[in-house]
């Protein structure tokens, strides 16, 4: 038990880096907060959140000030917390009563209630960076809360658990409401007419889906006929906005009042490497549109609706325009990661049959140039199209088959209007886009995302992480992997600005760019977040009009989400976790519920889970304990088919059924704490998560038998660190006989045959060799008993 907040004095604060004056001023207003929280920092409970909920409300702890001042004061504060009575420390409280009007800045002298019932300190200055009647979900509540939930219902916060629970179990409304509504629809001759019925019909049924796509700017060519059409009893996950015909780009382009999207809203901003001092390029949405409907234009010339092309290169400007306008044109975007070794490449191109493939000459980091298009010739594509890493023109040699992106686009001046195409509309269910997720066989996973799927993750970025118009989202990423399509279709379904930084994201230059594009929401991976805070890079930057953070690909570790939050006064953390064929997260936090770091603060809307005990009974839902997760296969935007895998096998092959339905497989091992938090503690079967990249351990096993003679066999298991964080790599061997081995020549040897053959960016943390593996009875390798060595190792080494 370490020191309590009220054994922290002036000679704590200097050690931890405070000048003497800020350290006697802190002190003050330590002591002044604890006496208004009603205790003598020395409590445990809701005492000790109500303190650090003080703390925080009145900004004591500036983000200017050095982390050993924050790490001081947050472990002091929770120095005499029982988490296991309790739940995880809470470090982000919403607001009941409405401060001010909706927006960020100081809030004035006030009394503010907060999400566990109690209040905060009257009379006194307090900033408040959320009022929950401002978030989209709090406004949702605010208006259809007594409608949907009755006398049950009390406020957006207090009444949150019960809606989620309601989104769940109710879906769709009742068939007669379908019948008398579809009638109606039918009757309808003119386009705007019809869907001006359909939103008709969403105000009568007022359940959430129909509620929420009201929100986001999607436009129908055809209405759906409903919401949820469950006849069809061979699909687990019944037919969504069945009979519905639209372009989901064409929904991102166009301007709208609601969501508010006007043709000179500016659309992207952005920033290449190299050009810090430089003002932040901006792009308005009537320019994104026309260069969209421009290359949308140069796409139909060559190829055929229905086309698969790849995109494998940076998530820069160019590469947000040609997946828009393949969607567009009616062709199926082909998403590869940047990083991707030629073998890796090649395997997503045949998978997917792509007929060409969009790819940069080079890739530009840091100063450095490096090859790119090379690596995709090796992969053999029957037709590339190269884009300037910078400049106008290619540096490279291209192969005969091959254009620059000059030559791609030079037919398309001669059109008589070359900035005008008429997007192709599809029925929903049409494919738009391939990505990949790793199994445990040899090919990825080809997960096919259908027009649902944007509609799907724009929905929960709506609701949890609270995109609105006039917001500003960043998030490093690709789109390769699956928060790239995120990203890019939370802002253009929700009115917010999509900002990117064309370089690497590790360093000062993209810290800067976040300040000075003004951004709004920041999505992180954990990796991320612990370079930034050991190399100190962002030291001296304001990050404070980030009014919340996004968080996935990996487990987070605490101190680390500590750093980040502090930069913006301790704004939310929303913590995301799901997966590719989710087109989602299934556990989330949002704005409504307190929030804990490193962990989920609920389900997230509409999505309903279990966790299954070692015989696959689901623990009641209000109890702590750990299992695997199963999710309610009534899922908008989840897959129901793979183009490369048996879909049943995957993900409903040996799940229980539970209330009638057959539970979805995801695979994770989940923590339910006191208190209903979530934190997810591993995989259920051998794929790891490294670096926010789900892999197979067969596929990193193959790769390290081959690196050197001496192996026999290997094993590879990943955990995170007793304190927590990203998953880190070993690899068990078993030597030949006669062979000796040395640990860290076969870390190096086998980190570099992982490099070449899988990604780049893996990296084997632990090599340990043993006589021989643990198995079962028939030979089957028995991970778990590795895994729990490795964890112990950890646990030995972090000491």
């Amino acid at each position: 038990m370490g020191r309590s907040i009220s054994e922290v004095g002036v000679e704590e604060l200097v050690a931890a880096g405070l000048g003497a004056e800020e350290a006697v001023g802190l002190e003050r207003e330590l002591k002044d907060a604890i006496g208004r929280a009603g205790g003598d920092g020395g409590g445990c409970g809701s005492d000790l959140r109500a303190l650090w909920r003080e703390l925080t409300a009145r900004r004591l702890l500036k983000p200017s000030y050095p982390h050993a001042v924050h790490q001081l004061v947050y472990y002091a504060v929770y120095a005499n917390y029982d988490a296991s009575a309790n739940g995880p420390p809470l470090y982000w409280f919403p607001s009941r009563l409405a401060v001010w009007e909706c927006g960020r800045g100081w809030a004035g002298t006030a009394r503010i209630a907060y999400g566990d019932g109690t209040n905060g300190s009257e009379a006194s200055p307090v900033y408040a960076s959320y009022q929950s009647r401002c978030t989209n979900l709090g406004r949702l509540m605010k208006t259809h809360g007594l409608k949907l939930l009755g006398s049950s219902y009390e406020d957006p916060i207090t009444s949150f658990k019960l809606f989620q629970s309601f989104s769940v179990q109710h879906p769709e409304a009742s068939p007669c409401q379908h019948v008398y509504y579809l009638n109606r629809l039918l009757n309808m001759v003119e386009l705007s007419y019809r869907n001006d019925q359909f939103d008709q019909y969403c105000d009568h049924v007022q359940v959430y889906w129909s509620i929420v796509l009201k929100e986001l700017s999607i436009l129908f060519r055809e209405p759906p006929n409903c919401i949820l059409d469950t006849s069809d009893k061979s699909k687990h996950g019944g037919t969504w906005l069945p009979g519905s015909v639209l372009n989901i780009a064409e929904c991102c382009l166009l301007p709208s009042n609601y969501p508010a999207k006007k043709d000179d809203g500016i659309a992207i901003v952005w920033r290449d490497e190299g050009c810090d001092d430089s003002n932040v390029n901006q792009m308005t949405l009537k320019e994104l549109r026309e260069q969209v409907m421009f290359v949308a234009n140069a796409l139909d010339a060559m190829f055929l609706k229905g086309d698969a092309i790849a995109i494998d290169m940076p998530m820069t400007v160019t590469a947000v325009i040609i997946y828009l306008a393949t969607v567009l044109a009616g062709l199926i975007v082909v998403s590869i990661a940047d990083s991707f070794a030629p073998k890796e490449i090649a395997t997503r191109l045949r998978v997917s049959k792509a007929k060409a493939i969009f790819t940069q000459d080079f890739i530009v980091r840091g100063g450095r140039r490096f090859p790119l298009y090379s690596r995709v010739v090796e992969a053999a594509p029957s037709k590339a199209i190269v884009i300037p890493a910078a400049g106008n023109n290619v540096n490279i040699q291209l192969r005969k088959q091959d254009l620059s992106w000059k030559d791609f686009l030079s037919g398309v001046h001669n059109l008589p209007r070359p900035h005008d195409f008429s997007p192709v509309y599809q029925p929903i269910e049409s494919m738009t886009n391939i990505l990949f997720s790793s199994g445990t066989t040899g090919d990825p996973k080809a997960i096919p995302w259908t027009q649902l799927s944007p509609i799907r993750c724009a929905a929960d970025s709506w609701a949890h992480v609270d995109v609105q118009s006039g917001d500003v989202f960043c998030w490093p990423t690709n789109l390769g992997w699956v928060m790239g399509p995120i990203l890019l279709y939370s802002c253009f379904l929700s009115g917010a600005t999509l900002a990117l930084y064309h370089g690497s994201p590790l360093g000062r230059d993209f810290g800067k760019f976040v300040q000075d594009a003004g951004v709004t929401i920041l999505g992180t991976v954990p990796s991320l977040v612990k370079a930034w805070k050991s190399s100190e890079c962002m030291e001296g930057l304001d990050w404070t009009k980030i009014k919340s953070f996004g968080s996935t690909g990996e487990a987070s570790n605490v101190d680390d989400d500590l750093w980040l939050s502090s930069r913006a006064y301790y704004n939310p953390i929303v913590e995301c976790c799901g997966g590719t064929e989710l087109a989602s997260s299934y556990i989330q936090g949002n704005l409504l519920q307190p929030q804990a770091f490193g962990a989920f603060s609920s389900s997230s809307m509409t999505s309903g889970i279990v966790i299954l005990d070692d015989y696959g009974v689901p623990y009641l839902d209000d109890q702590a304990c750990v299992g695997e997760v199963g999710l309610f296969p009534i899922y908008m935007g989840a897959t129901d088919k793979l183009l490369n895998a048996d879909h049943e096998e995957v993900y409903f092959k040996g799940m229980p059924i539970y209330k009638g339905m057959h539970l979805r497989k995801h695979g994770d091992i989940v923590k339910r704490t006191v208190g209903g938090y979530l934190v997810v503690q591993g995989r259920a079967d051998d794929t790891m998560n490294l670096g926010g990249i789900k892999t197979s351990s067969v596929e990193i096993e193959r790769v390290c038998e081959q690196a050197d003679e001496c192996v026999l066999e290997t094993a590879a298991v990943s955990a995170a660190p007793i304190d927590g964080g990203p998953e880190q790599l070993a690899i068990f061997v078993v030597l030949k006989k006669q062979f000796d081995g040395e640990p860290e020549k076969l870390k190096m040897r086998f980190s570099r045959a992982i490099q070449k053959n899988l990604n780049p960016l893996f990296k084997v943390s632990l090599v340990k060799i043993v006589p021989e593996f643990p198995r079962t009875a028939s030979n089957k390798l028995l991970r778990r008993v590795l895994r729990d060595q490795l964890k112990q190792d950890l646990h030995i080494s972090s000491r």
